[in-house]
């Protein structure tokens, strides 16, 4: 029912979204006498703001056509280089350059598209070759492709970096982990470790990661150790109708998660909304747009399977098991002391508010066997969640400490 009565709903704000976006047009048409008044930009703005909050959003694009190579325009090209029920994996090949470090960024599966890392991609595409994780919409998977949990996502990163180790004739391949996934890269990257598997990363990137969120507790981390297990289950699953592809599956809904986000700064995003239509009144499209673009990504959202999200709750913020030395994949202990010879980088953001300073740099200390060498934590001043891996911060301040450490590890 939660799921139909969001559909119903979604169906009604599109129709809406699409008049309020011709009566905005139809204030700013010169034909209308309207549009001369006083009122006439503001009424028409208002509109506007109210059709791009309400208009329906599905995959974005990651529409990243060239890159700068030693001051020389490069063509990129996107490709789908191995195709998984629940995700992908792409990769961006900049056209007529070889020998860069392979990377393999690895999205999280959180209720957003690998697009939210458009401009972390962007970033590293200059010096390096690009793969990234693009996962799937649940909704979309028909339910005969079975199940999808956390030991999946696991067995996932293991192949994704055996395929790109196979294409690049060789391991060495970095790996950068986004917040989520940094659990289930650090167990991928310990079990490849103790299996002396030659694909293992060399460097392993986690930036605002919960990798034990004992840490500095969230708001987030604290909704999933306040309420049971079953009050998940119960509360926040739904099943997804039979107007998709997926129907029948269980999943935990993107446009709840998205909810959950956006009235955590339910402030800051009223102000940015207001910030929006004052820029429209004002005819400042440049300022506009920049608001619009965020929101257009922030708020494409898609679904997790549910005993995805359930054992990632249960895993990682209930019972933090990777910390612990507990965690298992397939019946078997995942060993933090493993990991021997995979340089390790942990990034935090002073300001985040999803994953708390201390968080990942926790990987570091459970990574016993690691010599200290191979080891750095960087803390990024004034810098939120979002701001680790997008935005100007991350362009200036982040991205070269990832730089350095990869190319000082790049055998």
């Amino acid at each position: 029912m939660l799921y139909d009565a969001y559909e119903m709903q979604r169906s009604l704000l599109a129709g809406a979204s699409t008049l309020a976006n011709i009566g905005a047009g139809w204030m700013q048409n010169p034909a209308n006498p309207f549009a001369y008044s006083g009122m006439g930009p503001i009424v028409s703005s208002a509109l506007d703001v109210f059709a791009h909050v309400a208009a329906p959003r599905g995959k974005p694009d990651f529409g990243l056509v060239t890159t700068i190579v030693q001051g020389k325009t490069v063509p990129v090209q996107e490709e789908i280089v191995l195709r998984k029920p629940f995700g992908q994996l792409k990769r961006f090949r900049r056209e007529g350059v070889e020998d860069a470090p392979r990377l393999l960024i690895v999205a999280p599966m959180s209720g957003h598209y690998a697009t939210l890392l458009r401009g972390t991609v962007e970033r590293m595409l200059p010096g390096h070759d690009v793969y990234i994780t693009d996962w799937r919409d649940a909704k979309l998977v028909p339910t005969s492709e079975g199940r999808f949990d956390l030991d999946d996502y696991v067995d996932y990163i293991i192949e994704f970096l055996e395929h790109i180790a196979a294409e690049g004739k060789g391991g060495n391949t970095h790996m950068l982990a986004v917040c989520q996934p940094s659990v289930p890269c650090y167990a991928a990257a310990a079990i490849m470790a103790e299996d002396k598997n030659p694909a293992r990363p060399r460097t392993l990137t986690l930036m605002g990661g919960p990798i034990d969120t004992r840490k500095a507790p969230t708001a987030v981390n604290l909704l999933a150790t306040e309420r049971p297990h079953t009050w998940f289950q119960k509360n926040v699953i739904a099943t997804i109708p039979y107007s998709y592809p997926g129907a029948g599956r269980r999943v935990y809904p993107g446009f709840l998660q998205l909810a959950g986000f956006m009235t955590m700064n339910l402030g800051s995003h009223l102000t940015s909304h207001w910030e929006l239509f004052k820029h429209l009144v004002d005819g400042d499209e440049e300022s506009a747009d920049a608001t619009k673009d965020f929101y257009e990504e922030y708020r494409s959202v898609c679904d997790m399977t549910e005993e995805f999200y359930l054992q990632t709750v249960d895993v990682v913020f209930q019972r933090h098991l990777l910390p612990k030395g507990e965690m298992m994949h397939r019946g078997r202990r995942v060993s933090p002391a493993a990991i021997k010879d995979i340089a390790l980088l942990a990034i935090e953001g002073e300001r985040d508010d999803i994953s708390g300073v201390g968080q990942t740099r926790a990987a570091l200390d459970i990574s016993t066997r690691l010599p200290d060498d191979e080891k750095k934590y960087h803390l990024a001043k004034g810098v939120g969640h979002y701001g680790i891996f997008n935005g100007s911060k991350w362009r200036t301040r982040i991205a070269p400490v990832v730089e350095k450490w990869i190319a000082a590890h790049n055998d």
